[in-house]
């Protein structure tokens, strides 16, 4: 990581006139002690960086000396320049990389494209995360990461319900979902998703491993992930939704889910109510999630789901008296 951190270092220095060693520190993310070493490497490599001493004084490059930037169009440059070091790069160690990339950029990129950069980085942010959850415990995760870099085979401790057990296994890929992150790899019954949080040590085993041919993790993520989601919609419910329901249905259930069974509803009644049906979970589940409808929702059906809806009602109602 140390050679990547010289390269941001260089065109960090390119993009600026002058920095001191604290600002270099603090935009690197290391300390100032490494900051001094990093200096000295990139003087011993030949790189013309000078320090000034005084008042106004800094680190700099000596004046006329630059790199360029190479193979990257307007847009493209425009688009790396905005998305800046996301968290998640920084999660997998590769935040200096994308440190490295955002200063390259911004250090030839002309300066009316920075400025239309920086006008979409106001105005465009992710934030994958959901609202009101922890954050997962990802202490495992750059050992994780860096099995898949080096296509190394590790044996990990993976904490189920009731304990925990010890797979050897082949990692394949990393994916970021909602603020989760999993593990896909092949183990010996074939290749599974594994939760990082969940991992409780892992351990480097001899040798490399060989990945399947033409493997392809996004392709293989959207098709486990959309088994996943038809494994869980066992109920169909049968629903009618006022038109303030109608528009809510989205915010309680998945919203792909919603739009579908809104596709397919009936035509609005004598009371304004259309009658939808809805691929849920089983009953309990199914009535807790319309529970978030209120009184704009009426279960028409199963009989189950119907039940576990007015008993959950009806426990409300009870502890509001």
């Amino acid at each position: 990581m140390r050679a990547e951190r010289l390269v941001a270092l260089v065109f960090t220095l390119q993009s600026r006139r002058s920095a001191t060693i604290p600002e270099l520190a603090k935009a690197l993310g290391v300390s100032e002690r490494t900051m001094h070493r990093d200096i000295a490497a990139l003087q011993d490599l030949g790189v013309p960086v000078w320090t000034e001493q005084g008042r106004h004084g800094g680190i700099r490059l000596v004046d006329g000396w630059r790199t360029r930037l190479d193979g990257l169009t307007s847009r493209e440059a425009v688009a790396l320049f905005a998305m800046g070091a996301p968290r998640a790069l920084t999660e997998l160690g590769l935040g200096t990389a994308v440190s490295a990339a955002h200063a390259k950029v911004s250090a030839t990129l002309p300066a009316p494209l920075r400025e239309q950069a920086q006008h979409i980085a106001q105005r465009f942010h992710l934030d994958a995360p959901g609202w009101f959850r922890r954050a997962d415990d990802t202490e495992h995760l750059a050992a994780v990461a860096r099995a898949v870099w080096e296509q190394r085979r590790v044996r990990v401790g993976y904490r189920r319900s009731d304990r925990t057990v010890e797979r050897e296994l082949d990692p394949l890929g990393l994916v970021l979902k909602a603020g989760v992150w999993y593990l896909v790899a092949r183990a010996e019954g074939g290749v599974r998703t594994y939760r990082v949080s969940r991992i409780a040590g892992t351990e480097e085993l001899d040798g490399h491993f060989e990945r399947p041919a033409g493997f392809d993790l996004a392709g293989w993520w959207r098709h486990s992930s959309a088994q996943f989601e038809k494994s869980l919609q066992r109920v169909r419910v049968r629903a009618r939704l006022s038109p303030a329901g109608v528009r809510l249905l989205p915010s309680v259930i998945d919203t792909d889910l919603a739009v579908a069974a809104l596709d397919e509803a009936s035509p609005p009644g004598p009371d304004g109510r259309r009658e939808v049906e809805l691929a849920l979970e089983e009953p309990e589940i199914a009535a807790g999630q319309l529970l978030g409808l209120g009184t704009e929702v009426e279960i028409v059906g199963p009989p189950a789901v119907r039940a576990a809806f007015a008993e959950a009602t009806r426990r409300m109602a009870e502890r509001h008296r």
